[in-house]
């Protein structure tokens, strides 16, 4: 990734802004990379990339139609390990 601080980007945008274009690029502050600039289809892409459909239920909260379905598969896991176990 390609560094520029952000004096650089204050003397020259449109050379940081065109690396940009290519890859995202980190804009210095007191030599440390402190903002991430790229295009708006790449932030686009990774905000799509970040959005996971996976959620975690307390207890209670479960909705009724996932209830439906996993409960059955507990109660028949949990017969399952009594029988092995010989209870």
């Amino acid at each position: 990734m390609r560094m520029f601080s952000t004096v650089d980007l204050l003397r020259d945008i449109k050379t940081v802004t065109m690396a940009a274009d290519r890859q995202p690029v980190a804009i210095t502050q007191h030599r440390r990379p402190r903002y991430v600039l790229m295009t708006y289809d790449d932030f686009e892409n990774l905000s799509r990339r970040a959005e996971d459909p996976r959620r975690v239920y307390g207890a209670g909260e479960t909705p009724p139609d996932l209830a439906n379905i996993i409960i059955p598969q507990l109660d028949a896991l949990i017969e399952d390990g009594k029988s092995q176990d010989g209870d």
